[in-house]
């Protein structure tokens, strides 16, 4: 008689891998050594997410590095931009806000000063601009108190800026940062950074009741290439040449996806097993996630590993977990 999987363990191991990317690992290992209280607690955790990407399908926050200037020239005239030309407040990382074409061009010497000497023109990037969103419909001043707290946090010990934006579809905040912390320590945000950056604005975004989730985009079924900033504004310009694709199918792609659908089926069966009529419910929204998210590719592959992983083979739509 085979015997029933430890349900919590199977969460925490495949729920890491697919909301939780800096713990994935690329062969399977056993079960984390977690007490039970601490297990429950953690799988208690996986399965919130699961049922806010499957079932109410949360918004999705969007945090993105959309530039950056190389000196002085560039980093003022994002600061004109984000302002409207000092229309628009602008609030420092010591919660002052200030208004107008004068402030805004002291703002920009206090940067030029503010640290080691920014020429106008330099060799190495002297600030990030950094654009934080939501869907619309979201409240644009809980945006923006998201954003002030994700930017205490993620950003602490740099100048930086934040503008408001919530004349246009999506309410989002603009935020530029200096590259150089006081301490003289240099920003160099990276893949891992970005998605950590996500998960924090939308941790900051519940706390305010909104629902919002930063789940990477393999564990969506989603592959969409978003553009750069520039591109935009060069496109409603008119301006832009050339277009780029619209979504990314590489090797590096096939596999992220491959990986999370395995995931997804793991899951899927051990929720399936469960005496909970909860789980099984649960299981049976996987399954039509999984239709949705794998009816443009083939994700046979996947499903050959989960049958070597499981040692029997494991169909997309179980009857098991049909509703």
């Amino acid at each position: 008689m085979a015997q029933a999987p430890n349900i919590d363990g199977v969460l925490v191991q495949w729920g890491d891998r697919l909301f939780y990317p800096g713990n994935r690992v690329v062969k399977v290992k056993p079960q984390p050594r977690l007490d039970g209280a601490g297990l429950r607690e953690r799988a208690a955790a996986i399965r919130h997410r699961i049922e806010a990407t499957v079932v109410r399908r949360a918004p999705q926050v969007m945090v993105k590095v959309t530039g950056g200037g190389l000196g002085m020239q560039a980093i003022a005239a994002h600061f004109r931009y984000i302002s409207k030309n000092g229309r628009l407040d602008i609030e420092n990382e010591q919660g002052e806000t200030v208004r107008g074409k004068s402030a805004v061009h002291e703002l920009a010497d206090d940067w030029r000063f503010g640290g080691s000497l920014i020429d106008d023109i330099g060799y190495r990037r002297e600030a990030f601009n950094i654009m934080l969103s939501m869907p619309r419909g979201t409240d644009p001043l809980i945006v923006q108190k998201a954003a002030r707290e994700f930017a205490q946090i993620e950003l602490a010990d740099h100048k930086f800026v934040m503008v408001l934006h919530d004349h246009q579809a999506n309410p989002h905040v603009h935020i530029s940062v200096r590259a150089e912390s006081r301490y003289g320590r240099r920003l160099n945000p990276h893949k891992a950074d970005l998605q950590r950056w996500r998960e924090t604005f939308a941790e900051k975004l519940r706390g305010y009741g909104v629902e919002a989730e930063a789940t990477r985009q393999a564990t969506r079924g989603r592959n969409v290439s978003h553009p750069d900033l520039w591109r935009l504004k060069a496109q409603a310009d008119g301006r832009l040449r050339k277009a780029r694709p619209t979504s990314s199918s590489g090797d590096k792609t096939r596999t992220s996806r491959a990986e999370a659908l395995k995931g997804w089926l793991h899951i899927g069966q051990a929720l399936a097993g469960s005496p909970d009529a909860r789980d099984v419910r649960l299981a049976g929204s996987i399954a039509l996630f999984i239709q949705e998210a794998t009816s443009s590719w083939n994700p046979q592959k996947a499903m050959q590993e989960v049958g070597k992983d499981t040692q029997r083979p494991i169909p997309l739509m179980s009857p098991q977990i049909r509703r």
